[in-house]
């Protein structure tokens, strides 16, 4: 079997397309951002801040290296803690994507410029970028 057999095989095992995403995921460019973009960034040190809007049980259980933990039911009263980072780029995940794109969001409302919900959340981190960090 060649090596293009066995790439197939693999994404067909994960579940995710070619872009790293599930079949049938409707990724919305103005809002989100791939993982393997973000993995790109961290890779090449770009600045941006990377948030983890999950609860602390959450982030203890699985996390992405570098990430800030602001969980999103305390975003209101933590919100002057990311008045520095309005004018930058900000990527904000979750466990599957849904509370990224609320809190992505609410700092778009709140001023923010540059500010991207994470594809999938670290569940497709996991399966994609880091199998090294827990799926739950």
């Amino acid at each position: 079997m060649d090596q293009g057999s066995n790439k197939t095989r693999d994404c067909d095992r994960s579940g995710l397309s070619e872009p790293g995403l599930p079949q049938g995921y409707v990724f919305r460019d103005d809002w989100e951002i791939m993982p393997r973009r973000v993995k790109a960034m961290l890779d090449a040190g770009e600045d941006f801040l990377l948030i983890d809007c999950r609860t602390d049980q959450e982030y203890r259980a699985a996390r992405i290296e570098g990430a800030t933990l602001l969980p999103l039911q305390e975003i209101q009263s933590r919100f002057g803690e990311l008045a520095e980072h309005a004018n930058g780029r900000v990527v904000v995940y979750c466990h599957h994507g849904m509370r990224s794109l609320r809190m992505t969001m609410m700092l778009r409302q709140g001023g923010f410029c540059d500010v991207r919900s994470m594809a999938g959340g670290i569940d497709i981190w996991s399966m994609d970028i880091d199998p090294a960090v827990p799926r739950y």
